[in-house]
């Protein structure tokens, strides 16, 4: 597993109060690099967004802004409305090879 993975999935416990013992030390020394201090001030924020229900200081519009960007995005092949019985309907093997999917 990617070490960086490793020291944000313990810093996170750390932070819910739910890192072993054992692994204290190694989260411990994460807090000591730059990614890990981030990591933990990402983390607290997101907690603390949770518990408050209140939102970050955003620009005015943000929330419209980032709903027209999402609208605006794609969908997924398989996502996209009248996709989903077509792509039931056919073998894996024929619809993993077919040019449509």
């Amino acid at each position: 597993m990617d070490t960086n993975k490793k020291n944000r999935e313990r810093i996170s416990a750390l932070c819910d109060d739910a890192l072993p013992k054992e692994d204290h030390e190694l989260a411990s020394a994460a807090l000591r690099t730059d990614e890990g201090r981030a990591a933990w001030e990402v983390y607290h924020l997101i907690g603390d967004m949770l518990r408050t229900g209140e939102s970050a200081d955003l620009s005015p519009g943000f929330s419209s802004r980032l709903a027209e960007r999402l609208a605006a995005e794609p969908l997924h092949p398989r996502r996209a409305p009248g996709t989903e019985a077509e792509h039931a309907a056919k073998p894996a093997v024929l619809a993993a090879s077919s040019p449509s999917s």
